[in-house]
């Protein structure tokens, strides 16, 4: 693991008896107690995420915002400081470049949240369309985040803050929140990514492990635990939550992926990828994302082959044993002319050609 990139709170995962792999290459903990429990534990209590891994990227300068709304496909002028936009970069023929998470800080400055395994791609799109009036900084190296995650969430955090977390509304965000014991002020978000009410911490990264074990300790009595990406997984697809990677690709559109809300092809402001997406919206798409259930035992997985009869109609982007369901699942890219929910399909398991039926999604919803 010495070869791999380590965030801030690596010299704590050994504590935390984490089951630590490659993960795009960054050493990051899969497990630290198991997948199954960590996902119970964050749909009923509340867990505690690493992803400092991810990318954090500032856009700022006078041409900021005609800058964004050139490169991402929302419209950004529907947001102000303190508010939060998912949106995506494309390429000219609407495939995704990457999903992410837009923070307007202040007027004419944003921070991009965005995947870890196309931090470096997407930094180099970006400078490569960059004007003269905007100043684009990496800060991937500066944060720590953290995601508290659960319906314990804000009772937990609470206990460490003077601030009011209930006035943070969801996809909204509070800047230069001060946490007891912690040196440094932190950005505090409500975008998660489990299906579940919770937190994004973004702190300085000299403050991540203190906060960490700061946040495990006041949350004990609530039944806090470490989350590993395993967890993270199976949240994020049981709410059917996107992957990049997976139900996102330079392959697949977002329109494809069944995310149009995050694509405005209205806005005044040509984006790239317009066109294409554009005539996808307005004449429908030949293949697009679905839900199956399977019938016959098995588990769909990430790129197993989803067939009609002889003929094979598309693909498993990803699928599992889902814990809270107790179903196996799966998001698959079909035809359109196969998307209608009860219609029978067969997933090629292995050698084996099994049963499922198109079901709608998202498949869990917080209660």
């Amino acid at each position: 693991m010495k070869d791999l990139k380590q965030t801030p709170l690596y010299p704590l995962y050994q504590k935390y008896q984490a089951k630590v792999i490659d993960f795009g290459g960054w050493a990051l903990p899969v497990q630290f107690d198991g997948i199954k429990k960590e996902h119970s534990i964050t749909r009923n209590a509340v867990g505690l995420f690493d992803v400092s891994h991810m990318g954090e990227i500032v856009v700022s300068g006078k041409g900021s915002l005609s800058f964004l709304q050139q490169m991402c496909t929302n419209d950004l002028s529907l947001i102000k400081p303190n508010k939060a936009q998912y949106t995506f970069m494309c390429y000219p023929n609407g495939g995704t470049i990457d999903d992410l998470i837009i923070y307007q800080l202040e007027e004419q400055k944003y921070l991009l949240v965005v995947n870890a395994a196309n931090h470096e791609k997407d930094l180099n799109w970006l400078l490569e369309h960059k004007q003269e009036d905007v100043e684009i900084t990496d800060m991937s190296k500066h944060y720590v985040q953290l995601a508290i995650q659960g319906p314990k969430a804000q009772q937990v955090l609470q206990k460490i803050t003077e601030e009011d977390l209930s006035e943070i509304g969801f996809f909204s965000f509070k800047q230069d929140v001060v946490f007891e014991g912690v040196k440094d002020q932190a950005l505090v978000a409500r975008t998660g990514y489990t299906g579940e009410d919770g937190f994004e911490i973004y702190i300085q990264s000299t403050s991540g492990t203190v906060l960490w074990e700061k946040l495990l300790e006041s949350g004990e009595p609530d039944g806090i635990s470490p989350i590993g990406l395993g967890a993270r997984d199976t949240l994020r697809f049981e709410a059917c939550l996107p992957l990049y990677g997976n139900e996102l690709s330079e392959a697949i559109t977002p329109i494809e992926a069944g995310l149009g809300f995050a694509v405005k092809t209205n806005k005044p402001n040509d984006f790239i990828g317009k066109d294409v997406l554009h005539k996808q919206k307005e004449q429908g798409v030949t293949r697009t994302l679905v839900g199956i259930e399977m019938i016959d035992r098995g588990i769909p997985r990430h790129e197993y082959p989803v067939y009609d009869g002889d003929t094979c109609i598309g693909f498993v982007t990803s699928g599992t044993s889902a814990p809270t369901l107790d179903k196996n699942l799966g998001l698959a890219l079909l035809d359109k002319d196969f998307s209608e929910e009860g219609t029978i399909v067969t997933v090629k398991i292995r050698n084996k050609y099994l049963q499922a039926k198109v079901i709608k999604t998202p498949f869990y919803k917080k209660g």
